[in-house]
């Protein structure tokens, strides 16, 4: 067991506080916002249940996902074949790095991942799989975000006595591409400040870091 909490201890934290802490916190506290704002114009308040399937809680947290998805897509495309002179999150522009190795040049062996042993199209989609992964489900929660904000947006248009929006109009307003652009200017700014920031300031113990003593001229490790 205490094998099994070292070698999973970081995503057995992040789970429970992405579960238990944030996203639970974010369906309290927007459920008492989103019924303040029923009482206000007179509707019934929801039920716990009742909120996680509604359009604000819907819209309100896939427009958040969607940017992390779609900044994880960019960036782990971007790593791929750019660099950052003295950036811990670059490769060395200098040298050939374990990554760029073409598997179909690997000796392989019984512990060699089966899409490796099997080349052809599986490889291909194999050694491109993290980046499609983070594509896929950046498609996802933008399609979400744009079913639930549709909802969303025409239940507090006919709150105002105002007519409904098609889909097509809301794809085309500046509501959802207001709240795609707020989120997704966030995420390039965090990721753009850790490749810049990673060059001269460091964290022991952390693989997101060069060493201490690394000089400021060293890219990643």
């Amino acid at each position: 067991m205490r094998l099994f909490l070292r070698n999973n201890g970081l995503s057995l934290v992040l789970l429970p506080l992405f579960f238990l802490g944030f996203l639970t916190g974010q369906t309290l506290t927007g459920r008492k916002e989103h019924n303040s704002e029923q009482q206000e114009h007179g509707a019934p308040p929801l039920s716990l249940a009742e909120y996680v399937k509604s359009s604000h809680f819907i819209e309100a947290t896939m427009e958040n996902w969607e940017s992390e998805f779609l900044q994880m897509f960019i960036y782990v495309t971007l790593t791929a074949f750019m660099f950052q002179k003295g950036s811990a999150e670059s490769k060395d522009p200098d040298k050939k790095e374990k990554v760029d190795q073409d598997p179909r040049t690997v000796r392989i062996t019984k512990e060699t991942p089966w899409p490796v042993k099997k080349g052809g199209i599986i490889l291909r989609l194999y050694e491109n799989s993290l980046s499609l992964a983070f594509l896929i489900l950046f498609g996802i929660s933008f399609a979400l975000h744009v079913w639930g904000g549709v909802k969303e947006y025409n239940n507090e248009r006919e709150a105002h006595g105002q007519s409904k929006v098609t889909l097509t109009q809301f794809l085309g307003s500046s509501r959802l591409w207001f709240e795609s652009f707020q989120n997704w200017q966030s995420e390039f700014l965090a990721i753009g400040s850790m490749v810049v920031l990673s060059i001269w300031l460091r964290q022991r113990g952390s693989p997101e870091s060069k060493p201490v003593a690394a000089p400021h001229s060293q890219t990643g490790e």
